[in-house]
């Protein structure tokens, strides 16, 4: 590829490695001519989206014409009641991953400091770059966050604190007591971000759900989205929870008509349907186990995660055990990117589906 405008683009953005998505199933299909294909490498709702959702797209496909309520009232309401919160603390993204960046574009900039963990979300990462931040990556602790080293690495210049509960793709969780003694320490100032993407899924007896933290830290702010329990991963849609003055300001740098009408259409009939999420969960709760009694048989080493895919340690030759995955039909994620360069993410599939990667892990090894 030329080169010939480098020296027009904003420094911070040449260092930058865009984000690799999992491989889609068509994809390895036409490379390898692959009839049985598994996908476990984004960590998906393996059921997809429930019946209520497609209903109410299938309604909603005759406003096909229209702009989207730039506002997404329907959705915002409905969300501030589900998490009793004011209308104007809730904001709706393009994914959550667009509001993560916001909160970067509007609390920092060159000169400041965004934290965030090893191993962490890589969105946080690159979201330092876009701004032009000094990113400060503090070392984890067993895979997850050392919130303790996280809270002394703040200065003068810290400016926003990325933390993930659930990690991904660690699959960590830290607990009540570790948590409650960071955001105390914090000072008021300074920006938290707790991103809970995959917090239906945690069965973790003392997991601090953020949001009853939220009314006694008004320099919180709460990242969740319907890609994972709810199945809405393709219509990207997520929202945040903060004070309304700090909702206010990710408003100011929103791009009007951000969510797209079927995704506020599906979310709001999506969050209607529990009974769907908790379908969702146990079937995570029951494929994890299924998988990781596959992985101890084979005495595999891996993460504990409270999330909806693990990481699993292959040793050095952990590229080539990918590839031998893709020859048998298995999607996994590598996570070299991220430091993990021993391990693959495996995410929770169907009972079906996580028994070709059972199966394929047997010859593969």
């Amino acid at each position: 590829m030329s080169s010939l405008f480098q020296q027009q683009i904003q420094p911070q953005i040449q260092s930058i490695k865009p984000y690799v998505p999992g491989k889609p199933v068509s994809e390895l299909q036409r490379e390898l001519g692959l009839s049985h294909v598994t996908k476990l490498a984004s960590n998906e709702n393996p059921l997809g989206a429930s019946e209520k959702v497609l209903a109410a797209m299938e309604i909603a496909l005759k406003d096909i014409g229209r702009y989207p309520d730039g506002n997404g009232f329907y959705l915002r309401s409905a969300l501030a009641e589900f998490n009793q919160v004011a209308l104007n603390q809730v904001s709706i993204g393009n994914g959550s991953n667009e509001l993560l960046e916001l909160v970067g574009r509007v609390f920092a900039g060159p000169g400041d400091e965004i934290i965030y963990s090893q191993y962490g979300f890589a969105v946080y990462p690159i979201t330092a770059q876009i701004v032009g931040a000094t990113g400060i990556e503090v070392a984890a602790s067993n895979y997850g966050h050392d919130l303790a080293a996280m809270a002394k690495a703040v200065t003068e210049r810290t400016k926003l604190i990325y933390v993930a509960n659930p990690n991904n793709p660690t699959g960590t969780c830290f607990g009540r007591d570790e948590w409650e003694a960071f955001i105390q320490s914090i000072p008021p100032h300074v920006m938290v971000v707790l991103d809970e993407a995959y917090l239906e899924y945690v069965d973790q007896v003392d997991y601090p759900s953020g949001l009853d933290y939220l009314a006694d830290y008004p320099n919180l702010i709460l990242s969740r989205t319907f890609s994972k329990a709810y199945g809405l991963a393709s219509l990207r849609v997520g929202y945040m929870l903060a004070s309304e003055e700090i909702t206010s300001y990710i408003n100011r740098l929103r791009a009007p008509f951000n969510v797209n009408h079927y995704a506020q259409v599906a979310a709001v009939a999506a969050l209607h349907d529990q009974q769907f999420v908790q379908q969702s969960v146990e079937l995570n709760r029951q494929g994890k186990k299924q998988m990781i009694k596959a992985l101890e048989d084979a005495g595999l080493d891996y993460i504990p995660s409270q999330g909806n895919f693990i990481c699993v340690k292959f040793g050095l030759d952990a590229a080539e055990i990918n590839q031998r995955f893709l020859q048998q039909g298995v999607i996994l994620r590598p996570v070299a990117n991220y430091g993990l360069t021993a391990f693959l993410r495996v995410s929770i599939g169907t009972h079906q589906e996580n028994q070709h990667f059972i199966d394929a892990l047997s010859k593969v090894l």
